[in-house]
This record gives structure tokens, C-alpha cells and sequence, in this order.
């Protein structure tokens, strides 16, 4: 039964509730309702025009609107009087095909009728910077290695600590706080759930980091690489399948290779198969590809994969077998779309099963050392360009996530791409105008 927002409204305290959705480009969306006017949007939905977001449509289109979840409605922590709640996209009485959203639920219906259900946990990663973006917020955090660095760590204790306070005020099961690899970065962990749900936490996760980094008068930010010399920013996806009574994890088999079941090792063939399409959907950005396509970082390491290859407990492939029943999905960075990051990789996923794919040898090598010497195996796209390019012609992603999406993603990421095409940097100006 969903929740009756008038009533959590009561019960909460909420004056306000932010009407949500999330579109192609990740970009949330809201609107501000007060809660006397709640149970008429939760029967109703919000109005939102299409053309006013990342989506394919033009002003000619009539209004959508966003449907709330009440089941997923969250109290922001640190304004609790006003409520986040993500919305499904409807108009003219349909599902909007194209909406994220949307396209990840369209997805896990697939997976439920064949008695399947992806869980999902996240590692998002970002950094604190200062308010133009030009270097990062603790001049201080200068460590070649600062990966850990507890110094760093608790001079940020203000903003990290009221984050992940806040994931326990939520109940999300927060469990570690850590500085990563990269000066100014940090990473925060919480529990797995079903994979509709790590989305919409994500979602909120991301509003409510720069949120509580503003109140701090400090920037956070979650782009693949906004500094070149350090190591980027990750959003590792750890995905198991389990039965629809989420009792038995249907990827582990005690007796398989590294703990994983035979459907399991299939679910990552269809994964690695489709990962050249699915890089357009986990690196959807210009910059994405300055991350996984990144020279050495002063720490040593870029921590993210370039190669199409799978391991055991080795983070220099592209996925990694960290545990029994588990993968560990390297490729995707901060600035994937949720909703799409879990529909892309059970799409995928769903197609190995169906289709019986191996995924080919596990390989056991340092691959930033020994990489070259690896025969046969797929490179990641070198630019957004390519990525678009790849997803297009995957025909089994087309069918999978929905032709209006593909249609309206391809599309609308092309145009960033011709976007960035048409600028012109210092550098070519330094290097070609003296041809």
C-alpha cells in the first residue's frame, strides 16, 4: 500500500514536499508543494513541460506528470520540515517511455518475471572543492598517497560526519567514511537494497552531499575528473540476483569458481558483452572518458579500468569478484544517471542469462602493468562520441531499456557531444595556429 503523503505529512512535520524526477542527463527536477496541497498532487501528479528538461520532446508536447512514490519518500535530515519524494512520469495517462526512471522499473518487471531481483550497493565518490571549482577546498590535503589519510579525513569531520549522520537518521545503514584517492575526495558506503531502491538513495545522496557541503560554505562534486592529475570519481555498483523473496542469492554457488553460480557467471558475460554500448550510460560525459582513458595520477594509479576483463579480488579490471556472489562493476563514474546505471547493467545482465554467455577467462593480472600483453580483449570507448556510437548498434540494450529511450539518449547525447565539439581549447590554439 503506498504511503498516504497527507498523513506522513501529519505525523512528520512536513510543510513542504519536493515533487521529484530525474532526467536523461541526471539533472533532478522538483517542484516545492506545500502539504496542504499534497493529496491532490498524489492523486494527480505534478505538472511538469518536458521540453524544460533533458528530455526529447518540444514545447508542442503536453504536460507530464510526476506520479509520486509515496513508498520512497525521504525527510531531508538537515531541513526537516520538507520531504523528497521521486516521482514516475506519466502523460496523457502513459508511462513516459523515455523517463529513467521509468526505463530502470520497465527493466526489473523483465527481470521479476523470470524470478529475479537485482540487489544493489554503491560506492560514490566525490570531491570538496571551493565554490568556482578551480582546486580543491583543504589546501592542506597536498599527500602523494593521501588515500586514508586521516588527517585530511577529520579536518573535513564537519561535512563527513553530518553526511553520514544523517544516512543513520534515514535508517540506510551507513558503514564507513573514508578519504579516497585523490586529494579533497571522499567516499561514503551504506547498505544494499533491491536495485530501484540504491537508485533513488543515490539520487538523494548526491542532493544531500552538496547540500550539506553549501551549508558548510565549502562545493562538492561528483564529476568523473575535475582535476587531471588526480585519481577520478567512481560509482562502483556491487550487484548480486536473488530470488523474488530476496531468501537465496542466486549468484552464489559455494562450489563455483570464486563463490559464483553458473547463472552468475552468465549474468557477467552479458555484462561484459554489452559493455562498449553501456559505457554511453555509465560515462555519459565529455569528461567521463578523461577518467577511464587517464594517464598515470600522482597517486600512482587512475583505479579505473580501460579493458573489458574481469578478475578475482583485483581492482585493475574493469569487474572484479570481491566476494562469493557478488560483482564488483569498476566502469561507472559519479556522473552516471542512477535510474539508468541499474537499468543498464540488468539489462546486460538479463541478456547473458537469456543468451547463455561465458564471460571468457577470468585473468589474474595487474592490468595497468601487464594490460598490453592481454590478446583478444574489448577496449572501452576513448571518447563520449564512440560510446554513442556503440550503444546505437546494440541492438539487445535497444530492445531491452526501450526504442524511445535509445532514441531520445542517443540523440540528445550526440548534441552534447557536437556541443563540445564546436569549442576550441588553449591548447589547439598554442599547438596549430603556427602550422
Amino acid at each position: 500500500m503506498t504511503t498516504d503523503l497527507a498523513k506522513y505529512a501529519e505525523d512528520n512535520g512536513i510543510k513542504f514536499f519536493l515533487m521529484n524526477f530525474t532526467d536523461l542527463f541526471g539533472i533532478q527536477r522538483s517542484k516545492l508543494v506545500p502539504a496542504s496541497a499534497i493529496s491532490g498532487m498524489q492523486k494527480s501528479g505534478a505538472g511538469f513541460a518536458g521540453f524544460a528538461a533533458w528530455l526529447d520532446m518540444t514545447p508542442a508536447y503536453p504536460d507530464m506528470f510526476a506520479m509520486p512514490d509515496g513508498d520512497a519518500v525521504i525527510q531531508l535530515p538537515w531541513k526537516p520540515e520538507v520531504a523528497w519524494v521521486p516521482g514516475d512520469l506519466y502523460m496523457d495517462g502513459e508511462k513516459v517511455a523515455q523517463a529513467p526512471r521509468n526505463v530502470l522499473q520497465s527493466v526489473i518487471a523483465k527481470a521479476a518475471d523470470q524470478g529475479l531481483l537485482m540487489k544493489a550497493g554503491v560506492e560514490p565518490e566525490f570531491h570538496l572543492i571551493n565554490e568556482d571549482g578551480s582546486a580543491i577546498s583543504d589546501q592542506r590535503d597536498i599527500q602523494e598517497k593521501p588515500c586514508y589519510d586521516q588527517s585530511a579525513l577529520m579536518r573535513r569531520y564537519d561535512v563527513i560526519s553530518e553526511i553520514c549522520a544523517s544516512l543513520e537518521q534515514l535508517g540506510w545503514g551507513p558503514y564507513q567514511n573514508d578519504h579516497e584517492d585523490a586529494n579533497g575526495q571522499f567516499e561514503i558506503n551504506w547498505d544494499y537494497s533491491d536495485s530501484l531502491k540504491t537508485a533513488d538513495q543515490l539520487c538523494f545522496f548526491r542532493f544531500l552531499v552538496k547540500s550539506v557541503a553549501e551549508k558548510h560554505g565549502l562545493r562538492a562534486t561528483f564529476m568523473p575528473k575535475p582535476f587531471t592529475h588526480l585519481t577520478g570519481n567512481g560509482c562502483h555498483v556491487h550487484a548480486s540476483l536473488w530470488s523474488l523473496d530476496e531468501q537465496t542469492c542466486l549468484t552464489h554457488d559455494p562450489n563455483g569458481e570464486l563463490g559464483i553460480s553458473e547463472i552468475g557467471y552468465y549474468f557477467l558475460g552479458g555484462v561484459l558483452a554489452h559493455a562498449e554500448g553501456l559505457a554511453a550510460i555509465t560515462n555519459p560525459t565529455v569528461n567521463s572518458y578523461k577518467r577511464i582513458n587517464a594517464p598515470v595520477t600522482s597517486s600512482g594509479a587512475t583505479w579505473a579500468p580501460n579493458t573489458v576483463t574481469f578478475g578475482g579480488n583485483n581492482r585493475t579490471h574493469m569487474v572484479r569478484v570481491p566476494d562469493e556472489g557478488r560483482f564488483e562493476f569498476r566502469l561507472a563514474d559519479g556522473a552516471a544517471n542512477p535510474y539508468l546505471l541499474m537499468a543498464g547493467y540488468l539489462a546486460a545482465g538479463l541478456d547473458g542469462i537469456e543468451m547463455k554467455t561465458r564471460p571468457g577467462k577470468r585473468l589474474d593480472i595487474d592490468m595497468y602493468a601487464d594490460g598490453h600483453k592481454v590478446r583478444g580483449a574489448k577496449k572501452l570507448p576513448l571518447y563520449l562520441i564512440d560510446a554513442i556510437r556503440l550503444f546505437a548498434k546494440d541492438k539487445i540494450l535497444r530492445s531491452a531499456l526501450g526504442a524511445e529511450f535509445c532514441d531520445a539518449y542517443v540523440k540528445l547525447k550526440t548534441n552534447d557531444w557536437n556541443q563540445y565539439s564546436q569549442h576550441l581549447t588553449q591548447w589547439e590554439r598554442d599547438t596549430t595556429l603556427d602550422c
